[in-house]
C-alpha cells in the first residue's frame, strides 16, 4: 500500500481498489455465467475460497453447508464487523445477450449477487493492505441461498456468530450491501430504522365436495368459497392494519379443478404477506385465520390455514449506519442520498436482529436503462463493484479506527 496510507486513506483505498477492478470485473463476469441456485454454490463458493487463497485470507467452508467465512485481524485489538454479501442466483431464463450470459439454461444472476460476492473479494483485497490500521477484526460472510430465505439461518445454526469461528472473537456488528438498479451508479443510499419487511408465506387449502356441474346444489364449491376469500383476504390491509404501518398482502396463486364440467374437492391459495412493523405482522396473520374461519361458516367448506412467518424485518441500527455513511462521504464526497423503505424481504436481517447491522445501498443503474431486479434482462452497471469495494472499505476503516 502507499506510504500515505495512515494520512490519506481516500487516495490509498481508491487506488488500491483501480489497481484490482479489471480482475474483479473478470471475475463477476465468470461467476455470472454460471449462476448456481441456493445452497448449490459449490462452484462459486470454490472461486471465493480460491480467490481468499490466493490473498492469504485465512477462510473456513461449509458453514450454513456452502457459505464461506474469512477473517482479517486487525493491527490492534477490537470490534468485531462482519460484511456480509449473497452467491446465489435465481430460476430466470437470462435474456441479455451477453458474450458472459449465463450458460446454464433457465438459471441466471437476476439480482446482482454475482455482485455481491465480486465486491466483497474486491474488499477483501482492499481491507489485507489495510488490516495494520484496523482496531479490531474483519468477517467477510459469503452467503449461501439468500433468494430463498434460508441461508443466514443455515450460517447461524452453524455457528456463525459463535466465538472463536476461525480463532476470532463473536461478532459485534453487521454491514450488508445491496447493488440498486433504480439509483445511478456513483450514488449509495440508506434509509434510517426499519427499512426491509418481514416476508411471511401462507398456504390455504378450501376442502368443498365434488360433483357434477350441473347439479351445483349437491356439491359443496370449494372455488366460489375461495374466490370468496380472495376477496375478502384483499380487506385485511386497507380496513384492518393502521394507515401509517406498511403492509401489502399478495395472493400469488389459486389453482383447484381439472375441467368444465366437474367441481373439485379442494382449491389451493398460495400468498405472501408483507410488513415493517411487528403489530400490522400480528393483525394480518390472525385476520387471515378468522377470515377462513368465517368462509368455513357461511359457504360450508372447511379451510386448513398454514401461515408461515419467515425472516422478520430488517431494522438498519445508526450504530453501523452513521459511521458508513460518514465513511462514504469522505470516500466520494456528497453522494448518499435517505430514501424510503421497501416492502421486499432480505435475510440479513436475521443477522442485524443478533447485532447491530445496517445495509448499505449501492447505485447499480446504467445510464439510459431502466433495469428492474429479478428481470431476464437485467444488466446493472459494473463500475458499481469498484464503487462498492472503495465505500465498503472505508467503512470498515472508519467503524474499526483505533
Amino acid at each position: 500500500m502507499p506510504q500515505s496510507l495512515p494520512n490519506d486513506p481516500t487516495t490509498a483505498i481508491r487506488t488500491a481498489t483501480e489497481r484490482i477492478e479489471h480482475d474483479l470485473i473478470e471475475i463477476r463476469r465468470d461467476i455470472h455465467a454460471h449462476p448456481e441456485l441456493g445452497f448449490e454454490e459449490v462452484r462459486t463458493a470454490g472461486v471465493v475460497a480460491r480467490e481468499l487463497t490466493r490473498l492469504g485470507i485465512k477462510h473456513q467452508t461449509g458453514i450454513g453447508k456452502t457459505g464461506i467465512v474469512g477473517v482479517i485481524q486487525g493491527g490492534r485489538p477490537g470490534k468485531v464487523l462482519a460484511i456480509r454479501a449473497d452467491m446465489d442466483a435465481l430460476p430466470i431464463e437470462e435474456r441479455t445477450g451477453l458474450p458472459f450470459a449465463s450458460q446454464t439454461r433457465g438459471l441466471m444472476h437476476a439480482c446482482g449477487h454475482d455482485i455481491h460476492t465480486t465486491t466483497l473479494l474486491g474488499v477483501a483485497a482492499v481491507l489485507k493492505d489495510l488490516a495494520p490500521q484496523l482496531a479490531g477484526t474483519v468477517k467477510l460472510v459469503f452467503q449461501p441461498a439468500e433468494e430463498g430465505i434460508g441461508g443466514m439461518r443455515a450460517m447461524l445454526a452453524d455457528g456463525l456468530l459463535a466465538d472463536g469461528l476461525l480463532d476470532a472473537p463473536r461478532i459485534d456488528l453487521a454491514l450488508g450491501f445491496h447493488n440498486h438498479p433504480d439509483m445511478p451508479v456513483g450514488r449509495f443510499g440508506y434509509v434510517h430504522g426499519p427499512c426491509l419487511a418481514a416476508a411471511d408465506r401462507f398456504d390455504i387449502v378450501v376442502h368443498g365436495r365434488s360433483g357434477h356441474a350441473a347439479w351445483p346444489h349437491v356439491t359443496i364449491d370449494p372455488l366460489v368459497a375461495a374466490a370468496t376469500l380472495v376477496v375478502q383476504l384483499q380487506t385485511i390491509v386497507s380496513r384492518e392494519v393502521p394507515p401509517m404501518f406498511p403492509a401489502v398482502l399478495t395472493v400469488g396463486m389459486i389453482q383447484g379443478g381439472t375441467t368444465y364440467n366437474i367441481i373439485p374437492d379442494s382449491c389451493a391459495i398460495k400468498g405472501t404477506v408483507r410488513t415493517l412493523n411487528a403489530p400490522a405482522r400480528d393483525i394480518v396473520e390472525a385476520a387471515i385465520a378468522r377470515l377462513a374461519r368465517g368462509i368455513e361458516a357461511g359457504m360450508r367448506v372447511t379451510c386448513a390455514v398454514d401461515y408461515q412467518r419467515g425472516v422478520p424485518s430488517l431494522v438498519n441500527d445508526d450504530a453501523v449506519l452513521e459511521p458508513t455513511i460518514a465513511a462514504v462521504r469522505k470516500q466520494f464526497g456528497e453522494v448518499a442520498d435517505e430514501g424510503q423503505p421497501s416492502l421486499g424481504g432480505e435475510d440479513f436481517a436475521l443477522l442485524s436482529e443478533l447485532v447491530p447491522g445496517f445495509q448499505l445501498r449501492v447505485g447499480s443503474g446504467a445510464p439510459g436503462r431502466a433495469d428492474k431486479l429479478h428481470n431476464s434482462d437485467y444488466q446493472p452497471d459494473e463500475r458499481c463493484i469498484g464503487l462498492g469495494v472503495q465505500a465498503l472499505s472505508r467503512a470498515a476503516l472508519e467503524i474499526l479506527a483505533p
